[in-house]
């Protein structure tokens, strides 16, 4: 198994009750909250994490792009993958993902990713999502276009990346006279390309018909399990196996020296991820044209604003608390009942202060990694 570690940088030394009070974290929760100071210190600390985390043996690590919320300080992740490309010396970067409807010229983002690309040396790997329902709301993009523009802005960036320029691209939403890429990208044909979701069984066909590394996120393992078989079945219906290695899970895992240490310390951090941090309404969470009714189908309870305990999360198989024993056991059952290779790891989590971080890095570092690396 393949571990990344995978930051959300959350404004962790937020008083959590003040996203109680205004009911959540996101577009409308004031920036007031924001105190720069305090977000400068934050960011050249999530940095230091993720440089620590290639030093200790990850195999790479991920930043994402949300915008208008104290849940991840990342709308521009380009800027922290372009610290990290020199900083990170041996694993891969990666940007899971980068929100691709939101965008007026994707252009612009086969370029940034394409220097990344030659600055990294060919460790980059590209994530493009659609965003979530927040991210339309925030960018004020008409919601009922996303799949579409995703789809079309896609087509463009790999035509960039991979056909000699000039040339033009006449779509529904973008158009240009003159595509001509300057840096190409580094990896041959392009970086490889991640797809996470939530779900959606339009993403997961569409990622399986391209062939590209399918990104599970915040999922209880079985629901998880269902929707790696489904990208599998579609795999099959466009004539190939996928393979453990097309299949990436996200989850936190959190590793002290007993269980019930473990849950005692993450359980304030976790509970503020998941039921402050997290917190939306449902409106917000899935403006009217986001998704069809299939997808609609597969969305998971606890991302609509349901309260969560850790032990609630854990049960799940949501996250992975617990002693060293414990997390090995489970992550070889979950990866062995859902068919994945790739575990995105987050080990900071809603309010976790650095000291906590560093040591739940070390404990997988060196409790995790000598048995499940690969």
């Amino acid at each position: 198994m393949k571990f990344f570690n995978f930051h959300l940088m959350p404004y962790a030394e937020l008083d959590v009750s003040k996203i109680r009070d205004h009911g959540t974290a996101w577009v409308t929760f004031p920036n007031s909250n924001y105190d720069p100071v305090v977000g400068s210190k934050l960011y050249n600390r999530f940095l230091d994490e993720l440089e620590y985390a290639d030093q200790i043996g990850f195999d790479g690590v991920c930043v994402n792009e949300h915008h208008q919320t104290a849940y991840g300080l990342m709308p521009v992740p380009g800027v922290l993958a372009g610290a990290l490309a020199r900083s990170v010396k041996r694993a891969q970067v990666a940007i899971i993902g980068r929100a691709l409807p939101l965008v007026n010229n994707p252009l612009n983002i086969a370029e940034e990713f394409a220097m990344l690309d030659n600055i990294s040396g060919g460790r980059f790997i590209a994530g493009f999502v659609r965003g979530i329902g927040a991210e339309y709301h925030s960018t004020g993009v008409n919601p009922a276009e996303s799949l579409a523009r995703f789809q079309e802005a896609h087509d463009l960036i790999v035509r960039a990346w991979t056909e000699i320029g000039p040339f033009e691209f006449d779509g529904e939403f973008y158009h240009h006279k003159y595509v001509n890429l300057w840096p190409r990208p580094f990896q041959n044909p392009h970086p490889p390309i991640w797809v996470p979701s939530q779900g959606s069984a339009e993403t997961i066909a569409w990622a399986a018909k391209h062939r590209y590394t399918y990104c599970q996120t915040l999922g209880a393992i079985k629901t998880v399990a269902g929707f790696f078989n489904q990208y599998r079945e579609e795999a099959e219906k466009s004539g190939y196996e996928a393979s453990w290695d097309q299949c990436a899970w996200s989850t936190t895992i959190y590793v002290a020296e007993t269980d019930e240490k473990a849950i005692n310390e993450a359980r304030p951090h976790i509970e503020a991820l998941q039921n402050e941090f997290l917190r939306m309404p449902l409106e917000m969470l899935l403006p009217p044209g986001y998704t069809s009714l299939e997808s609609y189908k597969h969305i998971q309870p606890e991302m609509i604003g349901k309260p969560q305990t850790i032990e609630s999360l854990n049960d799940a198989g949501v996250i992975i608390i617990g002693s060293p024993n414990t997390v090995r056991e489970r992550l070889a059952e979950y990866q062995q009942l859902a068919g994945f290779n790739t575990a995105l790891v987050k080990t900071q989590f809603g309010t976790l202060p650095a000291d906590m971080t560093r040591n739940n890095m070390d404990a997988i570092a060196e409790e995790i990694f000598p048995q499940m690396q690969s």
